[in-house]
C-alpha cells in the first residue's frame, strides 16, 4: 500500500521538475522534442556544409593539379594538431554530460571549462596559420600573389579555404559561448541525472563541427600531401 501511494508521489515530482516547461507533460517529452529540433539543426547545417564540399570537390576535379601545389602552402603539421584537440575536445564535452548523470557538479564544471579550452587552443593555432597567409600574400584580393602555375585557378583553391574554415571556426567560436553559458547552471546545480538535456543537445552540436572538421583536414592539408 505503502509503495502505491509513493509511485504517484513520484509522477508528481517528475511532472513538476523545475527544469520543466509548460508546454511539456513530463521530461521525458520536453527532451525529445529539444533532441529532435537539434537534429533537424544539424541536418540543415549539414546541407549548409555539403554545399560547400561539392564546391570543393567540383573544383579540385577541375583544377586538381593547381589545387595540389595550392595546398602544399598549408602547414599539414598543424592542421594535425588542431585535428587531435579537436577529437579530444570531443571526449571532455562528453565526460561533462557524463558528470552529469553521475550527479558530478564540479565535473561537469570541469570538463565545461576544458573543453573551451581546447577550443580556444584550436583558434589560436588557426589564427597562426591565418597570419601566416597574410604574411605569405595568399589572402584572396588584390595583394594575393601565387609563385607557382596558374595564379587564379589557386587563388580559387584559398577562397575556398578561407570560407570553410573560417565558418567552421565561427561555429566553434558559437559552440564556445553555448559551453561558457552552460558553466553557470552546472555550478548552481542545475543539471543532474534527472536533466542534462541542455548539455546533451550542445555535445551534439560540438560532436558535428568536430566532424567537420575531420572532413576539412583531409580535403585541404592533405590534397598534395604525398608531393611535399
Amino acid at each position: 500500500m505503502a509503495s502505491t501511494t509513493m509511485e504517484p508521489e513520484a509522477d508528481a515530482a517528475a511532472h513538476h521538475h523545475p527544469a520543466l516547461q509548460h508546454q511539456f507533460d513530463s521530461l521525458e517529452q520536453q527532451k525529445e522534442s529539444s533532441t529532435l529540433g537539434m537534429w533537424l539543426f544539424l541536418v540543415t547545417e549539414i546541407m549548409f556544409f555539403g554545399g560547400l564540399f561539392t564546391a570543393y570537390v567540383v573544383y579540385r576535379r577541375t583544377f586538381q593539379g593547381v589545387f595540389a601545389a595550392a595546398s602544399h602552402h598549408l602547414d599539414v603539421t598543424l592542421g594535425a594538431i588542431n585535428t587531435a584537440v579537436l577529437i579530444f575536445s570531443s571526449l571532455t564535452v562528453a565526460l561533462a554530460i557524463w558528470s552529469a548523470q553521475m550527479n558530478r557538479r564540479k565535473g561537469i564544471v570541469f570538463f565545461l571549462v576544458l573543453t573551451i579550452l581546447l577550443g580556444g587552443v584550436f583558434l589560436g593555432i588557426k589564427t597562426v596559420e591565418y597570419s601566416h597567409k597574410f604574411h605569405d600574400n595568399l589572402v584572396p584580393g588584390p595583394n594575393f600573389h601565387f609563385d607557382g602555375p596558374s595564379p587564379e585557378k589557386a587563388e580559387i583553391f584559398f577562397s575556398l579555404y578561407f570560407i570553410m574554415t573560417g565558418l567552421h571556426a565561427l561555429h566553434m567560436i558559437i559552440g564556445m559561448g553555448v559551453l561558457a553559458a552552460l558553466i553557470r547552471p552546472a555550478w548552481k546545480g542545475r543539471y543532474d541525472a534527472s536533466y542534462y538535456n541542455p548539455l546533451e543537445c550542445t555535445g551534439l552540436y560540438w560532436h558535428f563541427v568536430d566532424i567537420v572538421w575531420i572532413f576539412l583536414f583531409p580535403l585541404l592539408y592533405l590534397l598534395g600531401a604525398h608531393a611535399r
